[in-house]
């Protein structure tokens, strides 16, 4: 096998690196499960995707979801020269759980892969996919929210990201909590419950017969049957009414309108809580919340310049981050602008 030599830094020692080294970048959410092979020129030489692969909220089929994704990507390819891999995900820490944790290695080893891969946090990969620099801020808002500070392209501390019980203010989730509290409140005070409550409404009770007698008997039986639904259900599904919210915002609807506003304050505090008026790093936003579709995201972008200086990015492609962060650690030569360009477009 040839070896090539990287340039190194005055003072660094020199490594040899095979010319056929390659690295492997994945990154695993809620909803999908992504993997990306790369030589070390950071062309992309194969692709793997699958369901969700967050171990957290799919703790029984993540692994295989990961294992499936794996092998998608390798197709072809000899799985004994991926030499580096960094893979981000949002529920790492149940990676602590032996049983998770096994099944993980076992998705990884039975793919024929013998490099250590290197788990780190879904904040990090999305400051990797909207900036090649290595120092600022990242601020993910979707079904939770959280923020974090890089350094040198690491995590270095975090505020919010509590869970949907103790924080996620301004998430997904917040915004279809206070939905909900916002048409139980309408039923209490025997309000009209306008364009965001009856959609609301219509997406809890998606049997049309339960919500017509519901309706039909009276605003008790209706707030019965919203909290009865609600309560019988995972909490975090009332993620879903974020869209809900987004709808009646684009409808003029002045509830939800608040709610928009109310979303892209709390976020901006969450982030004064670690990031100050001097700090001159990029800002990246991340998540469906904060996208630049989002009424909160246009929001968040229209008024963060009056409390923050630095430019303010969106994050890109996750899994291309992922894979970026696997070539800078192969070789911090090869973590270049051009290469993060062609990885995360």
């Amino acid at each position: 096998m040839s070896l090539e030599r990287p340039v190194p830094e005055p003072g660094d020692p020199v490594v040899l690196m095979p010319a056929s080294a390659l690295v492997l970048g994945g990154d695993l959410g809620g909803t999908s499960t992504r993997i990306v092979i790369a030589d070390h020129e950071g062309n992309v030489i194969g692709r793997g995707a699958a369901a969700g692969g967050n171990p957290t909220s799919h703790p029984a089929s993540a692994a295989a979801n990961f294992g499936q994704a794996i092998h998608q990507a390798l197709d072809g390819i000899d799985p004994r020269l991926v030499s580096t891999a960094v893979i981000g995900m949002a529920g790492g820490p149940a990676l602590s759980n032996p049983d998770i944790g096994a099944r993980f290695e076992a998705a990884w080893s039975g793919a024929g892969l013998v490099c250590e891969p290197k788990y780190i946090g879904d904040l990090e990969v999305a400051f990797a996919s909207g900036t090649p620099e290595p120092d600022g801020t990242v601020l993910i808002a979707g079904t939770g929210s959280n923020v974090g500070l890089v350094h040198d392209h690491a995590l270095v501390r975090t505020v919010g990201g509590h869970g949907w019980l103790l924080g996620d203010d301004g998430s997904g989730f917040w915004l279809g909590r206070e939905a909900m509290r916002s048409v139980l409140q309408s039923i209490d005070l025997r309000e009209p419950l306008g364009v965001l409550g009856e959609a609301v409404v219509a997406a809890t009770l998606t049997d049309p017969g339960i919500r017509v007698a519901a309706e039909r008997e009276g605003y008790d039986n209706l707030r019965d049957e919203l909290v009865r639904t609600v309560n019988n259900r995972p909490p975090v599904m009332l993620a879903e009414l974020a869209r809900t919210v987004v709808a009646a915002y684009d409808a003029d609807d002045k509830t939800a309108q608040a709610l928009v506003k109310r979303a892209a304050e709390l976020l901006i505090e969450t982030v004064s809580r670690l990031r100050t008026t001097s700090d001159n790093g990029p800002l990246v936003l991340a998540g469906s919340v904060a996208g630049e579709s989002s009424p909160v995201g246009r929001l968040l972008r229209q008024n963060i310049h009056e409390h923050f200086d630095g430019e303010v990015l969106t994050a890109r492609d996750g899994v291309g981050g992922a894979t970026w962060l696997a070539l800078g650690a192969l070789d911090p030569a090869l973590a270049t602008r051009a290469n993060h360009a062609r990885l995360v477009s």
